[in-house]
């Protein structure tokens, strides 16, 4: 199993910014498809973002579409999530997931390992 470690929430306010960072362990992190999935209370799991494995082709939710940006730097092995202009229904709980394919897809069931995840509180 490959363990993923994120970091970067908080709590910030309507209009801010912030930025996650997840880095896996146990292969190669350029040989993982990277993406990002979050779960409001009382609400299903959601995909936000992925990255394929050299960071070529991405997906983001729609909703997040010019605001959030996934990217990769293979050399510090670290996958981000820059989130800019925070919305209060961006609040969550959000996961970093690795594929061992080289693509990464919307579907929670295309990625085999999952972080802990780390809460990210918007305030109006």
């Amino acid at each position: 199993q490959v363990q993923l470690v994120e970091s970067g929430g908080g709590l910030v306010q309507a209009g801010g910014s912030l930025r996650l960072s997840c880095a896996p362990s146990g292969r190669s992190f350029s040989s993982y498809a990277m993406g990002w999935f979050r779960q409001a209370p009382g609400k299903e799991r959601e995909f936000v973002a992925s990255s394929s494995r050299t960071g070529t082709i991405i997906y983001y939710l729609d909703s997040v579409k010019g605001r959030f940006t996934i990217s990769r730097d293979n050399a510090k092995n670290t996958v981000y999530l820059q989130m800019n202009d925070l919305k209060p229904e961006d609040t969550a709980v959000y996961y970093c997931v690795a594929s061992n394919a080289p693509l990464g897809g919307r579907q929670a069931g295309e990625y085999k390992y999952w972080g802990q995840g780390t809460q990210v509180t918007v305030s109006s």
